[in-house]
């Protein structure tokens, strides 16, 4: 089988070449959902908001394409659309276009990002030599201006030039490839009129230098490709950071798990190998990788990276756990829902590059550059040779102001102008304990004018802690002897405040009720108030355990999430810039509305999925809203992305920093 279209130069090694059967057939990549069919194209050389428009614009024009969505950040396009398309027609207009297409692969996406940066550095090094080397020689030759002789001259030239070429062709090959796959296609990019600055320049200088001319431009090229590949160095490092929330998240599905056959034997298998219907086992420690549903066991699960609720939930035979969720205590089996493609893993991943997407809109203002400033450049060099021309200069005179003009206004300022703020700025936050990580971020969080918070992690510790009055202490120290054989964070935080001690013998777990154990002949029990046989407290906080000594009056704990030092500080600083406040979090409704009291937010919501976070911020945006999203968990991450600007603490998970304008 064959892909659709030849690969462009400059494709990455390691991804699939279109053209050269590496991956079969792209529709072998086609995921069809009812009559919605949808394929993830690796987009190859889409460096500026100009490649975007030009790539989304020509793919959506196919027939039935209902969306066409590329993200620069990761070179990922989704396409989605309805009929008898072929797979291989989509690869094929983005190939026409002058761009490489393969099937997306996030492993040997990252690993082709790592090599860019590798070769545009090396490259940037041999210009910075050249540069270094040719400048030696003509500060000489400005010195010596008027008293050098013209072979000397000429030979200073021709060292220059000897230096200066292989280098320009060596370090140009970035720009010179960019522009020769557009421009065969009958386009145009930015690198365009960098190649022809270029190209011209050298050739004026080695003209001159033939010639014995006074003046040469090596040293103004060698210098300019130095500082253009600073700036595209920058820019793919920053591309890179930005793709790993994609690729992290890509790192859990691609995880095995263990699969039970019809004849009860069990078999490893990756996430993407799991069919709807499979029996899963999912041992203690264990991730789920995919949506299940419990039809053996009871066990608890540990489902704050998804949900961001702080305390293990009970799971028993009928309960539904999503793909993160971590089993904590006993084996459990359960049918799969759904395929990993299918997940909530995967919806949160798609969410998050809808964010990513719709955060690069911010910057859609270089559309109108790239589309006007090629020709515009181009006729403006041509009209002045032109001009210089009918006004009676000699046709070198005309050309060497016509290049003077093309490389006068060569795109080094707008290539280097963000990078390197970007980098200053990084460096002072990064003193301050604040880790910049988009270039636009400052600007993103100036114009905010909401703020909207997770619960736990964020504005709390995250990590219950016992309230104790001084007539607890001896209870507090008998409970820890049950405590002290359990990793439950009430558990823990029941032996943080008893300190060391002794373990009881033969302490038994019950998940999703308690503690127990045979204690000098007494039974003593430390869980929930139904199972000690307490009568709860109707509205209150969750955060609670009673321990019972036989047919003794059960005593209760109370636990509570504090607040991180400096929250109350911090929303009343926000409140006083008029800022508005709001808690999301997938906590109980107790345990957030407790915390927005104390902190005196009144607009809060319990519960909250990723996808009901994700809704409400796209609620706020409809409103008018620029809303600054900071969060903790991997259910923040596609809220993260989303929001107008996003912060995480350094806490946080790695797909969440990633996700975020700043750590």
């Amino acid at each position: 089988m064959t892909l659709a279209g030849p690969i462009e130069q400059g494709c990455p090694s390691g991804l699939a070449p279109v053209g050269q059967g590496a991956s079969g057939d792209v529709g072998a990549f086609v995921v069809q959902k009812g009559g919605e069919k949808s394929l993830s194209l690796s987009v190859r050389g889409a460096k500026c908001a100009g490649c975007l428009s030009k790539i989304e614009g020509a793919v959506n024009a196919l027939p039935g394409v209902r969306q066409a969505r590329l993200n620069l950040s990761n070179g990922r396009m989704e396409v989605k659309w309805t009929g008898d398309l072929d797979a291989n027609r989509i690869a094929r207009t983005v190939t026409d276009l002058g761009y490489g297409a393969a099937p997306f692969d996030p492993d040997t996406g990252d690993a082709a990002a790592k090599a860019e940066e590798r070769s545009l550095l090396i490259a940037m090094a041999v210009a910075a030599f050249a540069a270094a080397n040719v400048m030696l020689l003509s500060v000489s030759v400005w010195s010596g201006h008027g008293e050098m002789g013209e072979t000397t001259r000429r030979i200073m030239h021709a060292i220059s030039g000897a230096i200066a070429l292989p280098a320009a062709l060596f370090s140009g090959r970035v720009f010179f490839r960019s522009a020769w796959s557009v421009l065969k296609k009958g386009h145009a990019n930015m690198d365009v009129p960098i190649s022809l600055a270029v190209i011209l320049a050298l050739s004026v200088s080695v003209h001159e230098t033939i010639r014995g001319g006074e003046h040469a431009y090596f040293d103004a090229t060698v210098m300019l490709l130095f500082f253009l590949l600073i700036g595209r160095f920058l820019d793919a490092r920053l591309r890179r950071r930005t793709h790993a929330a994609a690729h992290e998240l890509a790192a859990l599905q691609a995880r095995s798990a263990t699969r039970i056959g019809v004849d009860g034997t069990t078999q490893s298998v990756r996430a993407s190998d799991i069919a709807p219907g499979d029996t899963i086992l999912v041992a203690p420690g264990e991730r789920v990788l995919v949506d299940l549903e419990v039809i053996e066991g009871v066990s608890e699960a540990d489902e704050s990276m998804v949900s961001g609720e702080s305390l293990p939930q009970a799971v028993a035979p009928g309960v539904r756990l999503y793909a993160g969720a971590v089993n904590l205590s006993q084996p459990l089996r359960g049918r799969a829902l759904g395929s990993a493609e299918n997940s909530l893993l995967s919806d949160i991943a798609r969410m998050l590059e809808a964010g990513e997407q719709r955060r690069s809109a911010y910057r859609r203002i270089a559309d109108k550059a790239v589309s006007l400033y090629v020709p515009l450049v181009h006729t403006t060099a041509a009209l002045t040779f032109i001009g210089w021309v009918l006004a009676g200069a000699g046709v070198r005179e005309a050309l060497m102001i016509a290049v003077s003009t093309l490389i006068i206004t060569c795109p080094c300022a707008l290539a280097l102008a963000a990078p390197v703020v970007q980098v200053v700025t990084s460096e002072r936050l990064f003193r301050r304990g604040v880790f910049l990580k988009s270039g636009d971020a400052l600007e993103r969080l100036a114009e905010c004018d909401h703020v909207v918070f997770d619960k736990t992690g964020t504005l709390t510790l995250g990590e219950p802690q016992l309230v104790r009055t001084d007539d607890d202490d001896d209870a507090i120290a008998r409970a820890a002897r049950l405590a002290r054989a359990s990793r439950h964070p009430l558990s823990r935080a029941v032996v943080a405040a008893a300190g060391a001690g002794q373990v009881a013998a033969g302490v038994r777990e019950h998940p999703g009720l308690g503690l127990e154990a045979d204690i000098d002949g007494v039974v003593c029990r430390l869980g929930s108030a139904e199972w000690v046989g307490a009568e709860e407290v109707r509205g209150e906080s969750r955060l609670r355990l009673w321990y019972v000594e036989g047919d003794s009056e059960p005593r209760r704990f109370a636990f509570e999430d504090a607040l991180r030092p400096g929250a109350g500080k911090l929303a009343e600083a926000l409140k006083k810039r008029g800022a508005g406040l709001e808690i999301l979090s997938g906590d109980s409704e107790g345990a957030v509305a407790d915390i927005a009291w104390q902190l005196g937010i009144s607009d809060w919501r319990a519960g909250a999925s990723p996808a009901s976070k994700v809704a409400r911020l796209e609620e706020l945006r409809e409103e008018g809203c620029k809303v600054l999203m900071i969060g903790d968990g991997l259910n923040d991450a596609a809220s993260l992305s989303l929001a107008h600007a996003s912060l995480a603490p350094g806490g946080a998970m790695e797909v969440s920093q990633s996700a975020s304008a700043a750590v």
